[in-house]
């Protein structure tokens, strides 16, 4: 169950990161209980990884212990008029959305292809293609690192908003992720509030087919248009070396947006925003374009995927030419629109003797 000195790259979609000074694959909430305690009284910090496609390690490594909680199943049972969806926190995130589909169950069609596993989709309320966990998560069932407790937690009660939650804020590094169970519709048709989707679905006649097929069609289109984009995991295409899209959507308030929009003179209705909460949505991608940022430029040994602007990969480098080249996005789209984008993965820092920590013996 434990192991040291584990290299951690082969475990991220980006293959960058040093070595885990401990690694545990827990299958039960008593080994996982075990470990938290072991690490607990050794004062070492401890990073959850899942499927590791959300995940930047630092070229030195972790000085701590790297958890995964690799317990999986996916279980269907009725609910009223919907039908729960039960997913161990290990199974992979795409089992339940092929898995949903197949029974022609909606919900979390749109959601195809993502990478990763099950316990980190509250964590980052995962979206796309306008639908979100948010929309379909019944209840989340955590256990207390502190105590050991475990709890279970409403969907309405994870504090979710735009690729954001309470285990994101306040309740960081407070609960492990067991499993999670979502409601979906039985006999709905897919949803189709995304542009690109929509219009595919149009020119294919989707709304015209029977639930099921429909439902199997939106999935279709979503993994094409994942496909086209570099985003699904591919190992023989170098710009799938990704952790996605790097960088958030910005949500500005009306007065940025007018800032932004003042700066682009002439050329202002190019810039689409859509309400959210907060303010307005606008496109990163279009942003970091506009900043005068390239697909297919690179920085030493990172680079801007061909295919997709908002995702930055590995080149044959190192994380830190990677971040190097996340920080000159970041400062290039400041300084031209007064805009801060922020990153959405996990950018784990890296301690040669993590706080509190004590030898062994």
């Amino acid at each position: 169950m434990l192991r040291e000195n584990v290299p951690l790259a082969p475990m991220t979609t980006l293959r960058l990161g040093g070595p885990a000074r401990y690694f545990a694959s827990v299958h039960s909430r008593e080994e996982l209980r075990e470990v938290l305690a072991w690490a607990e009284g050794r004062g070492l910090p401890v990073q959850l990884l899942g499927g590791g496609s959300n995940t930047v390690f630092p070229d030195e490594g972790f000085a701590g212990l790297v958890l995964r909680v690799a317990r999986r199943g996916i279980t269907f049972r009725a609910d009223g008029e919907s039908v729960l969806c039960v997913a161990q926190a290990g199974s992979e995130w795409d089992d339940v959305c092929a898995a949903a589909v197949a029974r022609g169950l909606g919900g979390v069609e749109c959601l195809s292809g993502i990478p990763g596993s099950v316990g980190a989709t509250p964590v980052q309320n995962v979206g796309a293609y306008g639908q979100d966990v948010a929309g379909s998560l019944s209840w989340v069932r955590v256990l207390e690192r502190r105590t050991g407790r475990v709890e279970e937690l409403r969907g309405e009660d994870c504090g979710f908003s735009y690729r954001h939650s309470r285990f994101k804020d306040q309740d960081r590094d407070r609960y492990v992720i067991l499993s999670a169970a979502y409601h979906l519709r039985p006999g709905a048709m897919p949803h189709l509030g995304y542009r690109e989707v929509a219009e595919r679905a149009a020119r294919e006649g989707v709304a015209a087919q029977p639930p099921r097929e429909a439902l199997a069609a939106v999935r279709r289109i979503v993994l094409d248009l994942r496909r086209g984009k570099a985003m699904l995991r591919d190992p023989h295409d170098p710009n799938a070396r990704s952790v996605g899209s790097f960088f958030l959507n910005p949500v500005l308030s009306a007065s940025e947006l007018d800032g932004v929009r003042r700066s682009l003179g002439p050329r202002a209705a190019e810039l689409e925003a859509y309400p959210a909460a907060g303010g307005y949505k606008v496109s990163a991608a279009w942003l970091i374009g506009e900043a005068g940022f390239r697909r297919g430029q690179t920085l030493g040994g990172a680079g801007i995927s061909e295919r997709h602007t908002l995702a930055l990969v590995n080149r044959g480098g190192t994380a830190r030419d990677l971040l190097a080249l996340a920080e000159e996005i970041r400062l290039g789209v400041a300084r031209r629109f007064g805009v801060q984008l922020q990153p959405e993965p996990v950018i784990v820092p890296f301690d040669p003797r993590p706080h509190g920590a004590r030898d062994e013996g």
